[in-house]
Parts: structure tokens; sequence; C-alpha cells
């Protein structure tokens, strides 16, 4: 009965296409594909009733890209009927054009270790610039306000997890909203305010543009050097068991690392972060030719 409740709790995606109503996605079905893009795709999105609606229709247009296909045959039925989650990731840019990321503590089940922007599942009733603020200060203590910043959808990811079925069946689904929110204070002043929750960050990293050419040039499948190579360290905030925050040094080359073909996992910015901060990069390249 729990995981029911929790079940009807969820805000889910639906597929809109015609006159026809929305219907809910099907976890094992490739949303990507769904719209006839193999690997990238261009959709309206927007929340409805508690629904996260994805089209073809009349409206702006975000881009959509998808990660890996799953197969539905080495799924179990009980999570074939799961649906689509919704999750919101917030590429907080400070008023000195610096992007947060976080390090997933080692504890947690999805990503452990791995190198995020804060953000997690919306919320029934809530808007996605209100959950993406929700889940910024659950994770890291900061408070901004919603008057105080100007949203900005960047783009759609499609994730499975795990992402490669040499590392078992996938039990999550998401289509993940990256965020844009324009904060008019420095990564300083808020790099004082700081609080992260050590149940869910280890560490926490201002990401200037320079560095974050250097991830997406490590992004995963690529051949060939990363370009602009990446500093050989960049400074971090350790979060601590108890919560203290202790500052360190961390190769720049591991935050460049690509996810491997095989065996375990290791410590470096996921796939769709590195998109995402690839679409970052492109929404300030018109400023910088002004």
């Amino acid at each position: 009965m729990a995981t029911q409740v929790q079940k009807v709790q969820k805000v889910l995606v639906h597929l809109s296409g015609g006159n026809a109503d929305a219907q809910c996605a099907r976890f094992v079905q490739s949303i990507t594909g769904h719209f006839g893009g193999q690997d990238e795709t261009q959709v309206v999105c927007y929340l409805d009733n508690n629904r996260f609606i994805l089209s073809q229709g009349a409206g702006q247009r975000v881009p959509l890209k998808h990660l890996s296909v799953t197969q539905a045959a080495a799924i179990p039925l009980d999570v074939q009927d799961r649906g689509v989650d919704v999750a919101v990731a917030v590429i907080l840019q400070t008023a000195n054009q610096r992007v947060l990321l976080t390090r997933r503590a080692a504890g947690l089940r999805i990503f452990p270790g791995l190198w995020v922007p804060p953000g997690g599942h919306v919320e029934l009733e809530e808007t996605l610039v209100a959950a993406g603020l929700r889940e910024l200060h659950e994770e890291t203590g900061l408070e901004v306000e919603q008057n105080d910043v100007s949203p900005q959808i960047l783009g759609l990811w499609e994730s499975a997890y795990p992402a490669r079925l040499a590392r078992g069946s996938p039990f999550r689904h998401h289509i993940v909203t990256f965020m844009l929110l324009h904060c008019p204070h420095t990564h300083q002043e808020l790099q004082v305010c700081l609080r992260p929750d050590p149940a869910e960050v280890s560490a926490c990293l201002w990401v200037d543009r320079d560095l974050a050419r250097s991830i997406v040039g490590g992004a995963d499948g690529e051949e060939g050097g990363l370009q602009p190579p990446p500093p050989p360290a960049v400074r971090v905030t350790e979060v601590l068991p108890d919560g203290a925050l202790r500052g360190s040094l961390l190769p720049g080359a591991v935050l460049c690392a690509r996810a491997p073909a095989e065996g375990p996992d290791v410590e470096r910015v996921i796939t769709g972060t590195k998109y995402a901060l690839g679409l970052w990069l492109d929404s300030l390249a018109p400023r910088q030719s002004c």
C-alpha cells in the first residue's frame, strides 16, 4: 500500500500529440524516440494539473537529449509500470557568472559521489522554479527568494539509472529540467551562506566559464584531448560528516573524467550535467559578443 501512495504522489511525465489527451509515459519508453529524435529533439514542456506535459505543439521549444535506450525485457514488470519521474536541476548563475555544482554523498543510492547541480523531484502543486529553490535550500542551505531570480529553462535531459545495463537493470527513469536561475549575488556572497546537508552533499564547487568549457570538452563518447585543458587543481568546499566545511583542492582532471564503459564508476561530472553546462555556455555567448 505504501508503494501505491508514493506512486500517486509523484509528478509524472505525460506525452501529448495532436488533439488527443496527454498520456502518461511508460517507464520503458524512450521519450526522445517518441518525438522522432534518435539522440536529441525539440519539445514544448509545461506543468498542468500536476502533470509534466511534453509535446511538439505551439509554444517555445527547448532541447531534449536522450542518454541511453532501456531494454524493456530486462526490467521487472513492477518497475515497468512506474512511469517517468520529473526532476528539476538548478543552474544557479551568480552575478559574476559562476554556477554551483555539488558532489553527491557517497551513501546515496543514485549517482553516489558524482558531481551534479542541486536538484530533485518536483512535488505536487509546485512550480518548477519553486521545486528548484526548495531543493537548492534543502541540499545547500542557500535561501534564494523567487522574486530575486530570473528563471529560464535551458533544456531537458532523459536520464536512466543505472545508465549502462552492465551495472544492472534501470530502476529510475527521469526527465530532468535544467532551470537556469540568474541570481543577483556573487559566488563569494553565497559561499558564506552555504550550509550543505552532509546526507546529500559531500562537496561544493563554483564553476567559471573556463572550467565549464574543459568539463564540456570531456563529454562522454568524444575522442581526443580536452580543449581547453583543465587546471591542475580546483578549489572545492568539502562537507564533513558533522556538517562542517573545509576547503581543499581537487585535481581538475577528476571533473573532466568520462564514464567508464565497464567496471565501477569514477568521480566525475555526470553526462547530463556536462550537457547542461554546454547549454549554459551557449546562453552566455550572445552577451559576450555585445
